[in-house]
């Protein structure tokens, strides 16, 4: 089943080093409370292999979700969804792949979402790729 696409009220800036650090930080915690609200348990945060790391794993039921979390303080540098392309995409599929050989889950549905968070503005986009 899709989530809605969501929006949340505005909530901090951010710039460039630390505060772009802070405004990442910031959009993965509203993505993972609304993955939360929606009945999800929030399994993995910033899990990490050699390959790269995924944003979110998400479990509710038998589906499991692999959230890519994208912020900007902007349009500066494009919309944040934009910033997921082909080359973002295979690297999660290739990821979700290693997490489950790692975790040992099987008999799931793995969908893969992103998370866009403008100027503090949460839009989650399910199925995206």
């Amino acid at each position: 089943m899709e989530g809605p696409r969501v929006a949340a009220p505005p909530t901090g800036q951010g710039g460039g080093g630390r505060a772009a650090s802070a405004v990442g930080r910031a959009g993965e915690e509203l993505a993972a409370a609304w993955y939360r609200a929606a009945g999800f348990a929030v399994v993995a945060r910033n899990w990490r292999c050699e390959l790269g790391e995924i944003d979110l794993v998400c479990v509710r039921g038998r589906l499991l979700v692999i959230c890519e979390v994208k912020s900007r303080s902007s349009l500066g540098h494009g919309a944040p969804v934009e910033a997921v392309g082909r080359t973002k995409q295979q690297r999660l599929r290739r990821l979700a792949a290693r997490y489950l050989a790692d975790s040992g889950r099987r008999d799931v549905t793995v969908r893969f979402d992103v998370a866009s968070v403008l100027a503090g503005r949460l839009e989650i986009v399910p199925n995206a790729f």
